[in-house]
């Protein structure tokens, strides 16, 4: 059931309580991701000044990157934007079953990313020699996208606890029992799922790897990771279950100022990631030649 309206339109994108006109809390965000700008601007410049200086280790990045993995996480990603941005419409109306519908599809597909990225980084490693110790290239590469990789683990953890948050009873203090008892079965069930569904991530694109795409790929799936992926699957089903949960809760389009907040951290990540894939991997394939 979703919240109830409250009384008059809100604006959410005016507080005339700050004598800027904007919430005090969007200015702190974006003041932080102007910082946080700057700090990937310097690791991506880094990272391209010495492509145009490769070492004689350096390795062929066309030998070693997986374009069309890649490409798919890439996508996943711009997807969980497009997620997040109707979880933030919805809340803003008051929706809340649908907010938390869409913030569980974000942190979702948030998930896929990180488990493509540890597929990449492992077979990076232990498949093309590449470690940041054993060349410059592998230097910059895992601190740039490592980094990157860390900001969307810490979006999906936001966005966990904001999705556990919109649970919180209107009188918490009188419904103690019942809010931390909640609070348990959803961390629990979000490791689960967490676990799980990372489990399947890598295991789908190691048959793919080992078997190809096609009846063979299903059939080595079928033998070793059904249990697992059913798992995963009963996890995010009750989760979804939970969404629907109805009673009385203090989350409400009150709180819409907070999920804006994670919209434009989860957006920044998004668009920092466009800019990686296209300055440290689309880039080796336009200059087929070598060096930047």
């Amino acid at each position: 059931m979703s919240s109830n309206a409250a009384a008059g339109a809100i604006d959410h994108h005016h507080d005339p309580s700050t004598s800027t006109g904007i919430p005090n809390k969007k200015l702190i965000m974006w003041a932080f991701l102007a910082s946080d700008c700057m700090f990937f601007g310097t690791l991506i410049s880094t990272h391209l000044i010495y492509r145009l200086h490769p070492g004689v280790d350096s390795p062929d990045p066309r030998a070693v990157f997986d374009l069309e993995l890649t490409s798919f996480s890439t996508f996943i990603l711009l997807m969980s934007s497009l997620m997040m941005a109707l979880a933030v419409s919805t809340i803003q109306k008051g929706y809340l079953r649908s907010f938390r519908r869409y913030t569980l599809v974000t942190i979702f597909f948030g998930m896929i990313f990180l488990g493509c990225q540890v597929y990449e980084f492992t077979h990076f490693v232990h498949g093309a020699k590449m470690t940041i110790s054993n060349s410059i290239f592998g230097s910059t590469f895992y601190t740039l996208t490592g980094t990157h990789g860390t900001h969307v683990a810490i979006g999906v953890l936001w966005l966990i606890m904001m999705y556990v948050r919109s649970f919180k009873p209107v009188d918490a203090m009188k419904h103690a029992g019942r809010w931390i008892a909640m609070n348990v079965l959803h961390v629990a069930i979000f490791a689960g799922a967490a676990i799980l569904s990372l489990m399947t991530v890598l295991g789908v694109l190691h048959v793919a790897e080992t078997e190809g795409y096609g009846p063979a790929m299903l059939a080595e799936f079928g033998r070793h990771y059904w249990p697992i992926f059913l798992g995963a699957a009963a996890c995010i089903a009750v989760l979804w279950r939970l969404a629907t949960r109805g009673g009385a809760v203090e989350f409400n389009e009150h709180h819409a100022v907070d999920v804006e907040m994670m919209g434009l951290y989860w957006h920044f990540v998004d668009i920092v990631w466009i800019v990686i894939f296209t300055a440290v991997y689309l880039l080796e394939y336009v200059f087929p030649a070598g060096p930047l």
